[in-house]
């Protein structure tokens, strides 16, 4: 459907079953993003392929298979006429057709996204919590008291 004129830089793609699956590299992730899809809804993701949408930014979405069935057809109702709209804050995709989609996303993805992190930028981030473990750590270890 994306090769029609009302489909072009669609911004969602709404697929099946265990997508990536099969397309591990981090290039297949770049496809997307340069064809300006920043979302992905499907049932499930292949493993290394989701994280490689987090490493680069495209969130993937997990929908349960009969919200995703009907969450589709929505989408195929619509026939590109009216968008749909996905708010990672609210974790809600919104759009004509039927009420409101929740999705959930783990806590810490969710702010990487936001952020638009990926693990150096995470890991730089949060240099405070860092040093305040190895601290923590350093205080611990038997030579900070003196036995050793």
């Amino acid at each position: 459907m994306l090769n029609k004129p009302q489909f072009r830089n669609p911004g969602i793609l709404v697929t099946g079953q265990n997508f990536g699956a099969g397309s591990s590299r981090e290039s297949a992730v770049w496809g997307m993003l340069a064809n300006n899809i920043r979302v992905i809804v499907a049932k499930s993701f292949a493993d290394i392929y989701r994280e490689n949408c987090l490493q680069n930014g495209l969130l993937p979405i997990v929908l349960a298979a009969a919200v995703a069935d009907a969450f589709e057809q929505r989408v195929i109702a619509a026939n590109g006429a009216a968008s749909f709209t996905v708010d990672l804050e609210t974790q809600t995709i919104s759009g004509p057709g039927g009420p409101d989609i929740k999705f959930t996303i783990a806590a810490a993805d969710r702010m990487r996204l936001l952020e638009g992190l990926d693990d150096i930028g995470l890991t730089l981030t949060h240099t405070e919590d860092i040093v305040a473990f190895e601290q923590e750590m350093a205080a611990r270890s038997p030579a900070a008291d003196g036995a050793g």
